[in-house]
């Protein structure tokens, strides 16, 4: 504090000094730091990071172009070191650092980086595993033979050109750029405040684009799409994301996503391999791989025992060897959703429009060339047109004089100068002073007979030359069939194939869904409500008559009562005792083995109290409109609804149908409007009747009679047939089935008491299952008590409905079937009759059956 004092007399008087008068200019310091941000940021934008979007080049590739041109340094010429070029392009127009001009001209020249390089170089210019390119003392480099034609005609002056950084040199500001360069190419840059990331494209498909624009000026955006289908990018890949692609082209702003190209390669030993041809565009292979090794290694992906890379000058060839057990579409989604081999590419077009930044449109892009190249065209031909007059001015010139040769020669003679023979020729024959000059340097070789004929021949051609550059010049048609025809040609010459594969149907999304195998599962539940879901062969099949398989390790009070042949991605509806319907996906139920005991269905379904599951079903799709659910109860009663009733299901449920007092729901079937279908009760009678009988009802209908019953009587099934020749399995209580023809069950009306489909006694007991089967088919019968056989359907007499039936299980004790499921046959899962003990019951003794049962 004491220190203050002597401040105060050390600080000058400020109001008394020169400070203010003329010397020190006072100024705002807020006012100052934003003009001079914008300063800087505009010259950011401007001057270095945004392209132009008429030759789609930022400054410092516009002057790379340029210098190498001016330099000789063309395609048609040897290759120059990239250190005089470098030096060259920094001491006249980019005083910006070697550093940043080596990179850009580097870029240039990657195949991986440009979709059509612009600099052809030699030696070691970087690579796609991120290696760095040589130091430019070591490399050589000249223009490709297509940058060429960015600056075709700039002699022509076709465009501006403007003061270089000290004065002392001309630079163009635009080149004429005689392709689409910047879509051809794209574009990627930071400034201040924006950034530009515009992906390259196919130059035949943006040309094609550039011809329907001329030819329809109103084209739209949707149309253009039709010519270009979208990026092109030089590493190849596929491309992913119609609403993405679409967004950016509307809006200049979107995102697409991209996804290596892969193959799955099986080989003899059972292994499987995974072959990565093409990575997504600007993704390092090596980085790539090192992700690949630390996923697999963290166990973030299982089933990966090698992984190599075998690119060569050949292509790009990424190897990943799996596991035998491996599913390889699995992984394949894993390593999309956990490495580069799939991500998104942001698409923001922003590009200078007259010297501001401005987000472009696809159109916006092809028009703003467009216009650039009929500008082009225009200064072109007002060149040629001036060069041609000039030309034609000196012809006239020469022709009076070759005509007055003699006089002329004379008159040259007789002068005492050059000044005076200019003088006189120009009074006597009417002359201009350019024409007289030509007369007086014209050699005497162009005096014979030959050399006067090509100067009158000349003298025409430029009279037509000039009356067709005035009609160009005059007609906008003739410029575009100007640009048609040139565009067409670099087409010609460097057109090519696509790179990138576009595959917009795919779903972008990789979620768990994605990540879990499509493959057919058996669904389980007990009667005490226990779930869950199996492989198909964790059943091998038996022979009829045999004593079957554990099925599930539960308690004793407990038994298998739902069983399904399934897939893991199809959705089950779960529908119970109240009417009520729940929705989930096959693999969201809980996988087990055969003796697992599986996951309370509660804990998976939220179920209201007392509510009980008493049927489900599976459904692929909700939008097909010729599918229907057909509901069966246990009194009788059936109902049909569409199936995209079913389609928004809350987690907590929804009602599925109106049921009465006492009834409830035994069976629900996916129809398509065009099946008969077949009720069996307990009383051993069947009845078949046309679905379209049950008309069409709503979701929370009640329904009509399908089946009369007695009092004591129930619904046990139902299945669903479209020929007679279709065959009908029915199994009883005590063991006992057989099949019949459809056509053993005459068509009824709906309501009726039906037709006998088994001879119900006391020894095969009362029916306890219907299903449609075939020969292809397995059957799987489960008891109460937990046993569970799978036998092939031919292996199951064929009779007439109204017989007993034969033994298919061997039950023992007081055990009862009170479940069936038709399953597909698998040849190689036969064996011989085998019997297996329940270990956690103790009332059942499994015991061998003759393989030859009798018919009762």
């Amino acid at each position: 504090m004491e220190d203050n004092k002597d401040i105060d007399v050390i600080l000058p008087d400020i109001e008394n000094s020169d400070y203010i008068h003329g010397k020190i200019k006072e100024i705002n310091i807020a006012t100052e730091m934003k003009t001079s941000f914008l300063n800087y940021a505009m010259s950011v934008i401007v001057s270095r990071a945004l392209p132009d979007i008429r030759d789609g080049l930022k400054p410092v590739q516009r002057r790379i172009v340029y210098g190498m041109n001016e330099l000789g340094n063309t395609a048609d010429k040897a290759h120059k070191k990239s250190a005089r070029i470098v030096g060259d392009v920094m001491g006249k127009y980019h005083p910006h650092g070697d550093s940043s001009i080596y990179e850009a001209m580097v870029r240039m020249a990657q195949p991986f980086s440009y979709r059509y390089p612009l600099v052809d170089g030699h030696g070691n210019f970087g690579s796609v595993d991120g290696d760095g390119a040589a130091a430019m003392r070591y490399t050589e480099a000249r223009m490709s033979k297509i940058a060429m034609e960015l600056i075709r005609d700039i002699e022509k002056e076709t465009i501006d050109f403007g003061d270089n950084y000290d004065g002392s040199e001309q630079e163009p500001l635009v080149l004429p750029a005689r392709y689409p360069n910047l879509l051809v190419n794209g574009a990627t840059g930071i400034a201040v405040g924006m950034a530009t990331n515009i992906p390259p494209h196919n130059l035949n498909e943006v040309i094609d684009g550039i011809m329907a624009l001329m030819n329809n000026p109103e084209i739209s955006i949707d149309e253009l799409m039709n010519y270009i289908k979208g990026p092109d990018f030089p590493t190849g890949g596929q491309i992913l994301g119609m609403n993405g692609l679409k967004q950016a082209y509307h809006t200049g702003n979107g995102s697409i996503v991209l996804r290596a190209e892969t193959q799955i390669v099986e080989h003899k030993n059972g292994k499987t391999s995974l072959i990565v041809t093409e990575i997504p565009y600007q993704v390092n292979k090596t980085k790539l791989i090192e992700r690949i090794a630390e996923v697999a290694k963290e166990k973030i992906v299982d089933g990966i025992t090698d992984l190599r890379d075998e690119s060569s000058r050949k292509g790009m060839r990424i190897v990943i060897e799996l596991r035998r057990d491996v599913n390889p579409h699995v992984m394949l989604n894993n390593l999309f959703k956990y490495t580069q081999l799939q991500s998104s590419f942001g698409i923001n077009m922003i590009a200078l429009v007259d010297n501001q930044p401005k987000t472009i449109t696809l159109k916006d892009a092809l028009y703003y060339y467009l216009k650039h190249q009929v500008e082009v065209i225009q200064r072109r031909t007002i060149y040629d047109l001036r060069k041609a007059e000039e030309r034609k001015h000196i012809l006239d010139g020469l022709v009076i004089a070759l005509e007055n040769i003699d006089a002329v020669i004379e008159l040259i003679k007789k002068s005492p100068n050059a000044e005076e023979a200019r003088a006189n020729l120009m009074s006597t024959y009417f002359l201009s002073e350019i024409q007289a000059r030509a007369i007086l340097d014209m050699r005497l070789q162009r005096l014979t007979g030959m050399e006067i004929e090509k100067i009158r021949e000349e003298n025409n051609d430029l009279t037509i030359k000039i009356t067709d550059y005035k009609d160009i010049i005059a007609s906008d048609e003739r410029k575009n069939d100007i640009i048609r025809t040139e565009l067409l040609e670099i087409k010609e010459r460097f057109g090519d194939r696509r790179m990138s594969v576009m595959n917009l149907k795919t779903e972008i999304s990789i979620d768990n869904e994605d990540l879990i195998p499509v493959e057919d599962v058996i669904i389980t539940v007990t009667h005490n409500g226990y779930i869950k879901r199996m492989s198909v062969d964790e059943y091998k099949a038996q022979n009829r008559g045999g004593v079957g398989v554990t099925s599930i390790k539960m308690h004793d009070d407990d038994f298998v009562e739902h069983i399904q042949m399934t897939s893991t991605h199809d959705y089950h509806l779960f529908f119970t005792n109240t009417g009520r319907v729940y929705k989930i996906k096959g693999y969201e139920i809980p996988e087990g083995t055969r003796q697992s005991k599986g996951l309370p269905i509660v804990n998976i379904l939220p179920f209201e109290k007392g509510e009980t599951l008493v049927t489900f079903t599976c459904i692929k799709d909700f939008q097909d409109e010729h599918k229907f659910l057909f509901f069966t109860t246990k009194k009788g009663i059936v109902k049909r609804t569409m199936v995209n009733e079913y389609q928004n299901i809350r987690t907590n449920g929804i009602i599925a149908l109106g049921l009465k007092e006492n009834d409830e729901v035994i069976s629900v079937k996916v129809t398509d409007g065009k099946s008969h279908i077949i009720l069996g009760a307990t009383n051993g009678k069947a009845i078949r009747f046309d679905e379209n009988d049950a008309r069409s009802m709503g979701r929370t209908a009640s329904g009509v009679r399908g089946m009369s019953l007695g009092d004591d009587d129930e619904i046990i099934g139902m299945t669903s047939i479209h020929d007679d020749n279709e065959e009908i399995l029915v199994v009883t209580e005590n063991g006992y089935g057989k099949r019949s023809y459809a056509s053993e069950y005459r068509l009824q009306t709906r309501g009726g008491k039906g037709v006998k489909a088994l001879n119900v006694t006391d020894k095969n007991g009362k029916l306890k299952g219907l299903k449609s089967v075939d020969e292809d088919m397995d059957v799987i019968i489960v008891s109460d008590k937990g046993m569970v056989i799978r036998l092939h359907v031919l292996q199951i007499s064929q009779t007439k409905r109204a017989t007993q039936g034969v033994r298919l299980i061997n039950l023992k004790g007081d055990q009862t079937v009170v479940t069936l499921a038709a399953v597909p046959h698998e040849d190689d899962l036969i064996e011989e009759i085998t019997e297996e003990r329940i270990t956690d019951s103790k009332d059942v003794t499994p015991e061998v059956v003759s393989e030859n049962p009798t018919e009762v």
